[in-house]
């Protein structure tokens, strides 16, 4: 499904193989509503582009040479840009994809993501949801589930109907999608998400989504 604004969501690709970019932003040039607005082989000069292009979606390989796709998600995040990162790897280790996650990352992909596959899931995280390949999901579930500095035992603080919306939040759907379930306001929706992003020390829907199916609150099914 395409995205419902229509201006083309503006795209940064960000990966130290000029052939694979050019592959990217050929295979991004077939859909209407997607437009890379530009390149960069390495970390510097992916922030130096965030910052000048503000583009919507930065694609980011995480294995840069120079300054890996997390450390470089980190810089972006706090120059408090508004875009959102997909990092593409072909890394699976479980520490990286958790520090991907806590680097504010939004997806998170393997390099051979079908051309399709890659749009639907800009698409997902230009409209704030997370995307993840499923053997990525698991693999990061895993790890913020097994013992260690990741585990809270804690119980959770949220109300009722922050649970509610988290859980809906988990299930990958959008604020208006949620609002439109629970017959209130995206505003309030809106409201909600800060409170629990809040409440759990979290930084973004992601991590919301992995703490949700941590704590037994949803499931992959």
């Amino acid at each position: 499904m395409k995205n419902s604004s229509h201006k083309p969501v503006r795209i940064l690709i960000v990966d130290h193989h000029e052939i694979y970019r050019i592959g990217l932003r050929e295979s991004l040039s077939q859909h209407s509503d997607m437009s890379v607005i530009g390149e960069a082989s390495n970390g510097d000069e992916a922030l130096s582009q965030a910052k000048h292009l503000l583009p919507d979606i930065i694609l980011m390989n995480i294995n840069m040479p120079v300054m890996d796709g997390v450390q470089t998600s980190l810089e972006i995040k706090k120059c408090n840009l508004t875009s959102k990162i997909i990092i593409l790897t072909n890394n699976t280790a479980g520490d990286t994809i958790f520090s991907a996650i806590k680097s504010g990352a939004m997806g998170y992909l393997l390099k051979d993501t079908t051309a399709t596959d890659l749009a639907q899931h800009i698409r997902k995280v230009y409209n704030g949801e997370p995307a993840f390949t499923p053997s990525i999901a698991l693999e990061a579930l895993s790890i913020i589930a097994s013992p260690g500095e990741h585990k809270h035992v804690e119980p959770h603080p949220l109300t009722p109907r922050e649970v509610e919306i988290l859980q809906l939040v988990a299930e990958g759907k959008g604020n208006k999608t949620i609002a439109t379930e629970l017959t209130v306001s995206e505003a309030t929706v809106s409201t909600h998400m800060n409170n629990i992003l809040t409440k759990l020390h979290l930084t973004n829907r992601v991590q919301a989504t992995l703490y949700a199916l941590r704590k037994g609150l949803s499931s992959l099914a």
